[in-house]
């Protein structure tokens, strides 16, 4: 993966594990469901084989914008959520989980697992990058 297009793999025995910095909304799911893998003070920051393959896969797989991916050594990759859910949460994000082709300034990109822009202000369209009111926390 090339670190021009923001993204970077983390190749380990059984499992790879590639992140998309500029679609990380740091929900922290992969740091507190595994920070014996993801530690953000460590370089490199992300070590797959600090866990079970189907272990690192589960909490890669609870990462909602989708930044983090994962391969399986044996080809094996994300099997989509069935049926397609779409969720608008409380700061107005559209977070998306199913079989996806999602239209992007470089043209359409199979994902699994988005959180897209509900106020038109993000600068990375369709994907949410906090930028808007929908990527503020509400107050209260």
């Amino acid at each position: 993966m090339s670190e021009g297009t923001g993204k970077k793999a983390y190749e380990g025995r059984s499992i790879t594990v590639t992140f998309e910095a500029r679609r990380c909304l740091h929900a922290a799911e992969c740091v507190n469901g595994l920070p014996e893998v993801f530690d953000t003070a460590a370089r490199p920051w992300i070590r797959p084989d600090g866990a079970e393959a189907g272990r690192l896969a589960e909490v890669v797989r609870r990462c909602p914008s989708g930044a983090l991916r994962y391969e399986l050594a044996d080809g094996g990759s994300e099997t989509p959520d069935r049926p397609t859910r779409i969720t608008r949460d409380a700061t107005g994000q559209l977070v998306v989980r199913g079989e996806l082709s999602v239209d992007t300034p470089e043209g359409p990109r199979a994902e699994s697992r988005a959180v897209l822009c509900g106020c038109g202000q993000s600068r990375l369209q369709p994907y949410c990058d906090h930028a808007g009111p929908c990527g503020r926390t509400p107050p209260g």
